[in-house]
């Protein structure tokens, strides 16, 4: 029997990334949640106020002898921009940041080590601020976030972002893409 694993990632608004990466074959289960900050058991209002300091995240199941932990990463480096401080386009503010949250040391050297290779070959214009952090502790998010995109797929955001980034994947990683 083939082993789960989990990453913890943010970039900008977890319906985004959770769109994005949940249609990777090898990903079993992306749940949109917070980690980060100082407040016990987060909700969406209290992020969104920017004071808790929490990101918006997803934490992803994934097979790793179907995708490795560096294709995750470098497929998320490639759907959100890692080098803006905490926004993504009109999305602002710390809970926007790009972050990954690793939960072991080896987890912490592949995206440390992934974040110098792009720098280095200028995969963007400007640095990666990407943050690498240890994943303190996750809370879900409610209800109504988890597979947003997939049952509101005509909500304007869905429409005018979500899509663009599920789109980008579909187009750049297609052999990666579920069938």
């Amino acid at each position: 029997m083939s082993s789960i694993s989990l990453a913890t990632i943010g970039g900008g608004c977890f319906w985004c990334v959770e769109a994005a990466l949940g249609q990777l074959q090898g990903v079993e289960k992306v749940v949109s949640g917070y980690a980060g900050g100082k407040e016990p058991n987060p909700d969406y209002r209290n992020v969104c106020s920017g004071t808790t300091g929490h990101a918006e995240v997803v934490q992803i199941e994934f097979r790793p002898e179907v995708i490795s932990y560096r294709d995750l990463l470098e497929i998320f480096f490639a759907v959100h921009d890692p080098t803006t401080l905490n926004r993504q386009g009109a999305d602002v503010g710390t809970q926007y940041r790009s972050v990954i949250m690793y939960h072991d040391e080896s987890q912490r050297k592949i995206a440390e080590e992934l974040i110098c290779e792009w720098n280095a070959a200028k995969h963007w214009p400007q640095p990666i601020v990407t943050q690498v952090v240890p994943l303190p502790q996750f809370f879900p998010a409610e209800d109504y976030h988890q597979s947003y995109y997939e049952l509101n797929p005509q909500q304007p955001y869905c429409l005018g972002v979500v899509s663009q980034k599920v789109a980008k994947v579909r187009q750049k990683f297609a052999s990666r893409v579920k069938s």
